[in-house]
């Protein structure tokens, strides 16, 4: 269950544009040559492959964002609306 309290605090001082920009960001990385970690780590997942720690940890360092993402688009559902 998710926590109101959180959901509040998120919906106040995280933006929209920080929560999209950083899923852009993490979920590209690395830039420059190869595949993004992010579908690399899902593929692996998947395939069951994933068994390194330092693959987790890549898994879910390059994937929080896309958890802040969903937790603020479900902070702004619950959110009632003024009238």
């Amino acid at each position: 269950m998710v926590d109101d309290n959180m959901l509040r605090w998120l919906d106040a001082n995280v933006s929209w544009t920080a929560a999209l920009v950083a899923c852009v960001v993490l979920s590209l990385a690395p830039f420059p040559v190869g595949a993004p970690h992010l579908m690399e780590k899902l593929g692996m997942l998947w395939r069951g492959e994933l068994v390194r720690f330092i693959d987790w940890f890549d898994l879910v360092f390059h994937g929080w964002p896309w958890g802040v993402l969903a937790l603020k688009a479900i902070a702004a559902v619950r959110r009632p609306s003024p009238e």
